[in-house]
């Protein structure tokens, strides 16, 4: 799975009520949530994300909450993929549950810059940074992760293997 995007660069600690704030949990679908998504942290963000982009930011990405609201909110506003140097745990498997691929790699992190275009390969385990050139290794996931990301998420993964 290939995904290529520019990037949205957040520090450390994003927790889900700015990912997400409270005041949209009435909210379910992922396009309604989306326009508000990090409305709380970048006021911009919701209006300018484009298709493709990827959210690159700091240590323990996702804390707070367990809502499933804020992974949903992401993928909603376009967001193909998560790098973070961590993530709270259970951001991170709301995210597969929902299909938003996630991936820890602490090295991209420090040297990607918010407006970089990054090439990821989830299989291979590789972030490529168009502008500096440089490619960075993180794990791939194992492959019934990777199945759930490419149905969707946990739900249509779920229905496609009971219809079999």
């Amino acid at each position: 799975m290939q995904i290529e995007g520019n990037v949205w660069k957040y520090g450390d600690n994003v927790d889900t009520d700015v990912i997400i704030p409270a005041r949209y949990l009435n909210v379910s679908t992922p396009e309604e949530l989306a326009q508000h998504c990090m409305e709380d942290l970048d006021v911009g963000f919701a209006g300018d994300v484009r298709p493709g982009d990827l959210i690159v930011a700091g240590e323990n990405f996702g804390c707070g909450s367990s809502r499933e609201h804020a992974p949903l909110a992401i993928k909603g506003a376009g967001i193909s993929c998560v790098v973070a140097k961590s993530f709270a745990r259970i951001f991170y498997r709301n995210a597969i549950n929902v299909g938003l691929p996630i991936l820890e790699c602490p090295d991209a992190v420090d040297e990607i810059e918010k407006g970089d275009r990054l090439a990821v390969d989830l299989r291979a385990g590789t972030i490529a940074n168009q502008r500096t050139g440089h490619t960075y290794r993180t794990t791939p996931f194992p492959t019934f992760i990777m199945e759930i990301v490419e149905s969707g998420g946990l739900v249509p993964y779920t229905r496609a293997r009971m219809n079999r």
